[in-house]
């Protein structure tokens, strides 16, 4: 059963709830597309796509990056570097569904913390990057949700191919 239809997060406003839930099955999509593909499939770009290694990094840093936006902040140093490390080699699929699922677990327990404001505005406008371009929180925290479900449906789809099904 897809998380958005397990009657679960029921304390979390609407929007929240349905960034939690995209989140969720994000995990769980990559889960299953990841079980069965060996650790030299992860660095494979067929036909020049992303590889699997790229997403796996990608997802949580870029999840990391949305929602200190979100919290009206600027991205640090370190967040500046783990952006440039991105499209660097793999490492062992274990390392890398560790760095994925704390990265999400950490982006989960963020997004909550917003429900905990009780003036939440989701309407309250934020700027992201350089640039500063214009959006607003509830903007961003839709982005955390539709940015990582694009990620991870290039992530089945490579790991399908890989994996000649």
């Amino acid at each position: 059963m897809e998380p958005w239809l397990s009657g679960t997060h029921t304390d979390l406003p609407p929007v929240l709830r349905a960034v939690v839930h995209a989140l969720e099955l994000a995990r769980d999509d990559i889960d299953a597309a990841l079980a069965h593909l060996p650790d030299s499939a992860l660095d494979a770009r067929p036909s020049g796509i992303a590889s699997i290694a790229f997403h796996l990094h990608h997802i949580p840093r870029s999840l990391d990056r949305l929602l200190t936006y979100a919290e009206g902040g600027h991205l640090s140093d370190a967040q500046l570097a783990a952006l440039q490390s991105e499209g660097d080699s793999a490492g062992s699929k274990s390392s890398l569904l560790a760095e994925f699922h704390q990265g999400l677990d950490a982006a989960l327990i963020r997004i909550r913390a917003f429900a905990a404001d009780p003036g939440l505005n989701l309407a309250k406008a934020r700027a992201v990057g350089r640039k500063a371009l214009p959006t607003t929180i509830g903007g961003l925290l839709v982005h955390c949700a539709d940015h990582t479900q694009r990620h991870v449906g290039q992530l089945v789809s490579t790991a399908k191919i890989l994996r000649g099904v």
